[in-house]
């Protein structure tokens, strides 16, 4: 017997098969949308196949080891995911910079992210940051994602229009698989069109890339500080606050450290960042994965199960991808953000007292400017809290809540001992 959330936990019995399939649906829900911002990344710096499956193997690893291990160790649910607002900023950043200087600045940010949450560092410097101008700089940084869907219904209507209707159905009657059903839509019309170029001569081994990492100061800063910020703010925060409103309580150190010693080390594979999720832990910590919360540990192997497999095969995950078109590309990346860009906003306009600074940091990071070769998150930050410091120079301070959001969906109350927050429902 092991001493777990509520009470003792059993760890025999027959394998429950709601937590399996939790688990599995959780997996693919993470690459259903987020991997496709990996691989738009990869093609905006013009990555080789070689790189981008490494990429895609090392996240994959990093999550399966994590997932798996903590889930384990802790006999909760722990889902860990890479970073899907970390993928976002790559995007628009990663072509600013080297692939080696990416890298280092990779390797860098995990570094930091180990430090400042195993000594706790993380939390108080957070909570001297509005929570509405880091909400504003994630949604800033999606807002382009969500426009590209409506790009796409110009430029391929029925592709597009089709994902996005089985989209909105499938939040209405089912919305955990939501995402799922816009990319089985997209297949099917692209398939019968004739429009997907895949070719799979068959399965190949994913082989692990190593690159030499070397360190820049603006990538470090526009890079490495905007992921940082990102996978710390959006990431961390929410990723633990689903399992406390569950009912879990496993050492948040431990875990966060966990995932960010894995992305150290996976880092020259390319390995942006590994953390704890949010939107697939909700998955896996409801009644739906067992009623019995002492049996939900399950999923979560079972998800970490899942990425090892799809890690393997990374390279033909990739081939498989990269023949899509890009309308469905587009279009299952955005409605897999619409949660998170929908949350962000609301939180970059609710407290009065930071409206006009969080409205400075949005416009600065959509914009896209880059100065200095350092990418529009880093000065949209830099805008927003300057801003903060203006406006709010001489005003008492309020107490402030951390930040959260995860990688999509809509938002659900939860509660941590620190405040009472809102972390998103629903990948990464």
């Amino acid at each position: 017997m092991i001493s777990g959330p509520r009470g003792p936990i059993r760890t025999g019995g027959a394998l429950p098969l709601s937590a399996v399939t939790a688990g599995t649906v959780a997996m693919v829900v993470s690459y259903a949308g987020p991997l496709a911002l990996v691989l738009a990344a990869a093609s905006a710096a013009g990555l080789s196949r070689a790189e981008t499956s490494s990429w895609v193997w090392a996240v994959s690893v990093g999550a399966g080891v994590t997932c798996v291990g903590l889930s384990w160790w802790s006999r909760a649910p722990v889902i860990t995911a890479f970073s899907t607002p970390g993928a976002a900023i790559l995007v628009t950043a990663l072509p600013q910079h080297g692939y080696a200087e990416a890298v280092g600045a990779f390797l860098a940010a995990g570094v930091a992210a180990t430090a400042l949450t195993v000594t706790g560092v993380f939390a108080r410097v957070m909570a001297r940051i509005p929570a509405g101008v880091v909400a504003a700089m994630l949604a800033g940084t999606l807002f382009s994602f969500g426009t590209a869907v409506f790009t796409s219904v110009r430029a391929a209507p029925l592709l597009a229009g089709a994902m996005l209707a089985a989209y909105l159905a499938a939040r209405r009657l089912a919305p955990t698989y939501a995402v799922v059903c816009a990319l089985v839509v997209g297949l099917a019309v692209a398939a019968a069109g004739g429009d997907l170029r895949v070719d799979l001569p068959g399965l190949g081994l994913a082989v692990p890339h190593l690159t030499v990492p070397r360190f820049s100061a603006g990538a470090l800063v526009g890079i490495g500080v905007p992921l940082l910020v990102a996978t710390l703010a959006g990431q961390y925060a929410p990723g633990i606050a689903v399992l406390e409103a569950a009912g879990y309580r496993p050492d948040s150190r431990v875990v966060c450290g966990t995932t960010g010693v894995v992305s150290v080390l996976l880092a020259p594979f390319g390995s942006h960042a590994v953390n704890p999720a949010a939107i697939t832990a909700a998955i896996c910590t409801g009644p739906d994965a067992h009623p019995d919360p002492a049996r939900r540990w399950i999923a979560g192997v079972t998800c970490g199960a899942g990425y090892l497999v799809v890690g393997c095969f990374g390279s033909t995950l990739v081939a498989l991808f990269t023949g899509l078109p890009d309308a469905l590309v587009a279009t299952l990346a955005g409605v897999a953000l619409l949660g998170s860009i929908a949350g962000s906003l609301a939180r970059t306009v609710a407290d009065e007292r930071d409206r006009e600074a969080s409205v400075i940091t949005f416009l600065a990071t959509a914009s896209g400017v880059t100065i200095a070769g350092i990418g529009s998150p880093f000065w949209g930050l830099i805008a927003g809290v300057a801003a903060h410091c203006v406006l709010r120079a001489g005003t008492p301070k309020g107490r402030r809540s951390l930040p959260e959001r995860g990688s999509d969906g809509p938002s659900s109350p939860v509660r941590t001992p620190q405040s009472t927050r809102t972390a998103p429902d629903g990948g990464s």
